[in-house]
């Protein structure tokens, strides 16, 4: 059997046999059989080896984010997230930036919310409609959700940035008006080629907090021939009266609207929420459900509702979704897990806060439906003989002998010797100043970017790039509900303290 030769190395230059014969004798045979003579091959040139088993080449290969027949599932399904008006609920937050580009959670961004979920749906095909001060959010966005060819969503999916816009028809010298009136202005995008596969539009608003699989939704859409699936959340009676109400029949079609409604109003707006899979104890505790803001809509229907039932409309909750729910299809879907409006400063900050609880009620990683952003490269956190009670210290920070409880540490943060973060946030830098800078405007009595030694925080909310000085306290002792101390840096809303973006507080 020495006769079968298996293979002759080119890297080696050695004669491989896969039976060693058991002798000398045995060798020179099968030399010979080979054409070769023993003293052609030295020691070093020949190798006699084990049979040995055959070896199986094992390729790896990197799981996609989103299954194949997911992707190709959402391929006819468009997302357009409403980038909101002006924000004057959270302002001053949003003196210099669109809402969905307000900070939350440390390291993220509000539009990282519905972004993320598009994508950990496999939905490709996104539009974001903006009006107010859509500077950092193009910016965020063009540096987290840049997705050049799409290959990984099969070639044809997208991101872009619809802004508003002035045209010469008529009408077209006004901003957006509403909702309704934004995607109304670029309806014709939607009769694109671009987009003719697409035959379900869902929309989005940005700045809710929840983490939501929207292929569910638009499977229930479809599932139920809806030409409108409205998303929404049961609850009980003490939250209620703070939303739009529905009201369904047996099949889960909506036949009523209220908006925020109280005393015998609210009560008539109960339902039975079995009938959107609450099990009777949960029905019994929540007998209301709540508009979430976000709707599935037939392409068809809504090119036809904007354009030609409700051409004036300009808001799709209180005037396209009620009128639209007379002579057409309008199902509920019901969301039973975490949801927040996060509009308001009040619940703005609470969100942020509760971020921080053990548990969360809400935790941005999740392994299965991660929430993105943008990457920045940064360092771990340092944090050197502190005190930290249910807090989030987010990569960049540089924090030294200071106690910190209950709080949103931001990107970049400078933390000083002796300082008390209590029940507050701090949004970070978009920079680091070097030690030399630092340094320099300590000795000319200026203040560095972070926040300055012995100073107390709480109930607060400090955004980018402020500087507060030495042995401060930034506490509403008062209880002042609102107050408007701009040129000093300071806004005070719903009791809650905020330092303005670039501001300095000595």
């Amino acid at each position: 059997n020495a006769n079968n030769v298996s293979s002759q190395s080119g890297s080696t230059g050695k004669l491989e046999c896969e039976v060693e014969p058991e002798n000398q004798q045995q060798q020179q045979v099968f030399l010979r059989k080979q054409g070769l003579r023993w003293s052609e091959l030295l020691g070093e040139d020949f190798h006699w080896c084990r049979r040995r088993k055959p070896v199986k080449p094992v390729a790896v290969i990197e799981t996609p984010t989103v299954s194949q027949t997911a992707a190709s599932y959402s391929r006819n399904v468009l997302a357009i997230i409403l980038g909101g008006g002006a924000g004057s609920r959270l302002y001053p937050l949003t003196k210099k930036r669109a809402k969905p580009a307000v900070p939350i959670g440390g390291a993220y961004r509000l539009i990282d919310v519905p972004m993320s979920n598009c994508i950990n749906s496999g939905i490709s095909k996104i539009y974001i409609l903006t009006q107010f001060n859509s500077t950092s959010l193009n910016r965020h966005l063009t540096r987290a959700y840049n997705f050049g060819n799409s290959i990984r969503f099969g070639g044809d999916g997208f991101v872009e940035i619809l802004a508003a816009t002035q045209t010469p028809t008529p009408g077209g010298k006004d901003w957006f008006q509403g909702t309704a009136d934004a995607v109304r202005r670029y309806a014709w995008l939607l009769e694109s080629v671009k987009i003719r596969q697409v035959e379900d539009i869902v929309i989005l608003s940005g700045d809710h907090l929840y983490r939501m699989d929207y292929m569910k939704f638009v499977q229930k859409h479809r599932d139920t021939d809806a030409d409108i699936t409205v998303a929404a959340i049961p609850c009980d009676e003490k939250r209620a009266g703070d939303f739009g109400l529905m009201k369904i029949d047996a099949t889960g079609r909506i036949n009523d609207f209220a908006e925020k409604p109280k005393g015998e109003a609210l009560e008539q707006m109960k339902v039975d929420t079995t009938i959107l899979g609450l099990s009777p104890d949960e029905a019994e505790e929540k007998p209301y459900i709540a508009s979430m803001g976000i709707y599935v809509f037939k392409k068809d229907a809504l090119i036809e509702l904007l354009n030609e039932k409700m051409p004036t409309a300009n808001d799709f909750g209180s005037e396209i979704i009620p009128a639209a729910a007379e002579d057409m299809r309008v199902q509920a879907y019901l969301f039973n897990d975490y949801w927040e409006d996060i509009g308001t400063m009040k619940s703005f900050f609470e969100a942020n806060l509760a971020l921080a609880q053990h548990p969360p009620r809400f935790e941005f990683y999740d392994a299965l439906n991660p929430i993105f952003t943008s990457p920045r490269f940064l360092p771990p956190a340092k944090v050197q003989n502190c005190q930290v009670t249910d807090s989030i210290i987010s990569h960049g920070a540089m924090l030294e002998d200071c106690e910190v409880e209950n709080a949103i540490i931001g990107l970049r943060s400078r933390v000083g010797k002796g300082v008390k973060i209590i029940d507050a946030m701090l949004m970070g830098a978009d920079y680091y100043e070097s030690e030399e800078v630092r340094e320099k405007l300590l000795s000319e009595n200026q203040v560095p970017i972070g926040i300055g030694d012995n100073t107390v925080i709480q109930n607060a909310i400090c955004d980018k790039n402020c500087r507060v000085g030495q042995n401060c306290a930034i506490v509403n002792s008062g209880g002042v509900e609102e107050a408007n101390l701009e040129e000093d840096g300071i806004y005070i809303r719903s009791g809650i303290v905020t330092i303005l973006a670039d501001a300095t507080i000595p």
